[in-house]
């Protein structure tokens, strides 16, 4: 029988494999703002990543019975709604500030979830580099307020797929990411057309969406899906917040935005949060409560 600690490593790294994902996959998406919008841009990466996943999940040959419909629906709504509002905050805000917006979803679903003091404690830890990365150095001429509110409510999506992914990846597998993922583009396509309209068929910009479409949707999703039933939703939540760091990493490579000393400082606070979070949680695992343990 393997350990429990052991037993957690893999979901902790498949985690964050799908936050260094992701936010290249962020700063790609951003070149395609221009052409067709965010909203388009969002229609595009999520009905690729779809096709994608569907292709290689086939979900209809494994359906369970009975089938928990819910808390699927609101992955496919929360997923939606976390790319599209990512995308429209992304706009107008620097990537970093958008991202440590969005990063209050998961770190409120961490400090309201928990029963110990020491992941309140990794929680703060995490609000504090996140501050370093993006707050202290921010100038007031770069927030603009419709984009924070859009980042906000990126927030609240981000929080609810992490609720409804937990439950429904536990009853559908491997097939999670392709059915939220499908879901998702039914829902943000027609915003998409209504912005960009027949520019999203441009062959020009079929390459970058693919490759937007595989590091943003289909491989992140399957692996935080993958990671979801195996961790506690306030671990996970918790250990997240290096995601901010991810993000302005790949800014300043991929986008030419340059790190401040305060957003150096930043990075290192936000990994030794990740850190304590992920020791945390192998540490308790032997002590979880039943309702935490993932099926085998």
């Amino acid at each position: 029988m393997a350990n429990k600690s052991g037993g957690s490593a893999l979901p902790l790294l498949a985690t964050l494999c799908a936050m260094a994902c992701f936010q290249v996959g962020a700063a790609g998406a951003k070149t395609m703002f221009a052409a067709i919008g965010p909203q388009g841009a969002a229609a595009l990466r999520l009905l690729l990543g779809a096709l994608i996943l569907l292709a290689i999940a086939r979900p209809w040959r494994n359906w369970p019975r009975p089938a928990p419909l819910l808390p699927l629906f609101g992955l496919g709504a929360a997923t939606g709604g976390a790319v599209l509002m990512f995308y429209l905050a992304q706009s107008r805000l620097p990537l970093g500030v958008a991202i440590a917006l969005q990063f209050l979803g998961p770190l409120a679903v961490a400090v309201f979830g928990t029963r110990r003091l020491i992941d309140l404690v990794w929680a703060g830890l995490a609000a504090v580099g996140v501050w370093c990365l993006v707050g202290s150095g921010a100038r007031t001429s770069d927030i603009d307020l419709e984009g924070v509110a859009f980042a906000l409510c990126a927030a609240v999506a981000w929080a609810a797929y992490i609720l409804c992914g937990r439950i429904a990846s536990a009853a559908f597998g491997g097939s999670t990411g392709a059915l939220a993922a499908s879901i998702a583009a039914i829902l943000v396509l027609p915003v998409g057309i209504a912005q960009a309209g027949t520019a999203l068929l441009s062959p020009a910009l079929l390459p970058m969406a693919l490759l937007v479409a595989l590091l943003s949707t289909a491989i992140p999703f399957s692996l935080e899906l993958y990671a979801l039933p195996r961790l506690p939703a306030r671990s996970f939540a918790t250990f997240t917040s290096v995601e901010p760091a991810f993000g302005v990493l790949s800014g300043w490579v991929l986008l030419g935005q340059h790190l401040r000393l305060a957003q150096i400082a930043g990075v290192a606070v936000v990994i030794a949060a990740a850190a304590g979070a992920a020791w945390s949680s192998s540490a308790r695992a032997a002590a979880a409560d039943i309702a935490e343990v993932p099926p085998t």
